[in-house]
């Protein structure tokens, strides 16, 4: 039989442990307060949502205009390939979202500051043929 006190301490560490690991695997990365997922369903859009309609080999924004804040950019795989979106510029860094397949959409969450940002696909060469924004925010 554990003593209660043991069995309490043995209790707290167990959920100590379980939110440091649940903390660790929400965090994203670069300092741009960056998430994303993918999914054929609903998004979760967190701030301004932006659509970005991914084909063979361009990318096109529902919104030319930016101001700083926080943006929910909405990837949407239109072509026929896997893409993906990752964003850089003041404050983000390493912002992506995973692979797209045809047919799926992918959020990535970013804050943006005033600055140039580029918006890109990382997937083999498809940013030097043509899959590459530029933005200006402010």
């Amino acid at each position: 039989m554990v003593p209660t006190a043991l069995r309490r301490s043995l209790g707290a560490v167990a959920v100590a442990g379980t939110a440091a690991v649940t903390l660790a695997a929400c965090g994203g990365g670069g300092g741009g307060h960056s998430s994303s997922s993918t999914s054929s369903g609903q998004a979760h859009v967190s701030g301004t949502r932006v659509t970005v309609t991914e084909t063979e080999y361009a990318l096109k924004l529902s919104r030319s205009h930016f101001t700083p804040g926080t943006y929910t950019f909405v990837s949407d795989n239109a072509g026929k390939v896997t893409h993906a979106l990752s964003i850089d510029g003041p404050g983000v860094e390493d912002a992506h979202t995973s692979n797209i397949q045809h047919g799926q959409h992918a959020t990535l969450t970013v804050t943006l500051k005033k600055g140039s940002y580029d918006l890109y696909c990382p997937v083999d060469s498809h940013k030097q043929l043509g899959m590459d924004q530029h933005i200006t925010v402010g």
